[in-house]
C-alpha cells in the first residue's frame, strides 16, 4: 500500500492500440502538459500530481483488472483519461467508490452513478444542434446511420431518433460494424443505394478514417454530406485531405479554434513538446480537462476524498481552453463548435 500522501496520482486510460490508438501519442503528451501546470502551480491541495498511463486500447476486461490492481494497492489516487463507453463500463464497478473516476470522452450521455464525472460532449447538446444547423443551412434531411457496433454508437442512435422526429428529418438506414473489423467497402455500398443527403458516422478513429478512404474512392463525397461528432486532426491526416470533403464535425475544441485561452493551449503545448508534437485534438484535450476537473472539484472540496467531490459537484464551473466548463445535475454543460474539414485542419463555421 502506498503511503506517500505528499503525490497524487491518477491513472491515465488512453487508447495505445485498436481503432482509437492513434489518439494515443496526443493523448499521453497533453497529459504530460496539465501534470506540469498543475505542479507548476503549486500541485493540488499541495501535492505533487503524477500520472500512470494505462492503454485503454486493450479489452475492456483487461483494462479493467489493470485499473482495479492500481486502485487496490493504493498506486492511484484516481482514474482519468479518453477511452470508449465500453471501456468505462468496465472500470466503473472497479473504481465505485474507492477513487474519483473523471470521463472525458464524448459519450452517450445517462451516466449516473456516484464518483463518475463525465467532463464530455453528450447527443443532446452536440448532435441535435448540429442536425438542426445542418437542416436550416444546407437542407439536409435525409440520414443514413453509420456506427461501430457497442455502446456509444447504439445508443447515441437512440437519441438521434428522437432528434430526428424533433427536427422533423428522417433516418432513411442504420448499420453497425465490428469496432476495428468493419467492412468498410460493404458499409459505403449501402450508404451509396440509400436515398440519404448525408451520413452520420459513429464511427472511431481508425475506423472512421477506412470509411472516409471508401467513401471518397466511390466519389460519394462530392455529392454526400458526412457529419461525425468523433473526428480530429489525426484523423483527417490519416484520411487523406481529398478523402474529407463535405465533412462537417461538432465537439467542444477544436485546436482552430481562435478564442485566448484556446490559442493559448496551443502555445503551451508546443513550449512544452515542440513543434513535432502529436497533433492536438478534441481527444487529447479532454484528457487536458479531466486532470483539471479533478483538480477543480478537489479545491472546491478542500479534500481529495470522494464523498467530498461527489458533494461539490453540482454547480461547479472552471474556465479553460474550451470556455466555461459547467457542472449541472451531473452533467458538464460547455460551449460546443460546428466545424468543416479543410483539408488536414478544421474550419469552425459557427457555435451552436
Amino acid at each position: 500500500m502506498r503511503t506517500d500522501r505528499d503525490t497524487w496520482t491518477v491513472a491515465m486510460v488512453v487508447p495505445l492500440r485498436g481503432p482509437a490508438g492513434l489518439f494515443g501519442p496526443s493523448c499521453e503528451a497533453i497529459t504530460g502538459l496539465a501534470a506540469h501546470e498543475l505542479n507548476e502551480s503549486g500541485g493540488v491541495l499541495g501535492r505533487e500530481v503524477r500520472y500512470e498511463i494505462v492503454d485503454g486500447g486493450a479489452p475492456p476486461a483487461e483494462v479493467a483488472r489493470r485499473v482495479g490492481a492500481l486502485v487496490a494497492t493504493g498506486a492511484v489516487d484516481a482514474v482519468s483519461g479518453w477511452h470508449i463507453s465500453s471501456v468505462r463500463n468496465a472500470l466503473a464497478p472497479v473504481v465505485a467508490g474507492r477513487v474519483p473516476y473523471a470521463y472525458t470522452s464524448l459519450y452517450e450521455g445517462g451516466e449516473r452513478r456516484p464518483g463518475i464525472f463525465c467532463t464530455g460532449e453528450t447527443p443532446r447538446l452536440q448532435v441535435a444542434p448540429a442536425l438542426r444547423w445542418l437542416r436550416d443551412h444546407l437542407g439536409v434531411r435525409r440520414w443514413f446511420v453509420a456506427g461501430d457496433d457497442y455502446v456509444w454508437p447504439r445508443l447515441s442512435t437512440v437519441a438521434v431518433r428522437g432528434f430526428v422526429r424533433e427536427l422533423g428529418l428522417r433516418v432513411e438506414a442504420e448499420a453497425f460494424v465490428g469496432l476495428g473489423a468493419g467492412d468498410m467497402a460493404r458499409l459505403v455500398r449501402r450508404v451509396e443505394a440509400s436515398a440519404c443527403d448525408a451520413v452520420l458516422m459513429l464511427l472511431v478513429g481508425d475506423d472512421a478514417v477506412r470509411f472516409n478512404r471508401e467513401f471518397a474512392r466511390r466519389g460519394l463525397h462530392e455529392r454526400v454530406l458526412r457529419y461525425s461528432p468523433l473526428m480530429e486532426e489525426n484523423m483527417l491526416l490519416a484520411s487523406g485531405a481529398a478523402a474529407t470533403r463535405n465533412l462537417f464535425v461538432s465537439a467542444a475544441y477544436f485546436r482552430s479554434l481562435a478564442g485566448a485561452d484556446a490559442l493559448d493551449l496551443v502555445g503551451r503545448y508546443t513550449g512544452l513538446h515542440g513543434s513535432t508534437a502529436p497533433a492536438l485534438n478534441n481527444a487529447a484535450e479532454s484528457c487536458y480537462e479531466g486532470l483539471h476537473t479533478l483538480a477543480h472539484l478537489m479545491r472546491r472540496a478542500g479534500s481529495a476524498e470522494l464523498p467530498a467531490l461527489n458533494a461539490a459537484l453540482d454547480g461547479a464551473a472552471y474556465h479553460g481552453p474550451r470556455g466555461t466548463v459547467e457542472f449541472r445535475g451531473g452533467l458538464a454543460r460547455q460551449p460546443v463548435h460546428l466545424a468543416v474539414a479543410d483539408g488536414y485542419d478544421f474550419d469552425v463555421v459557427t457555435r451552436l
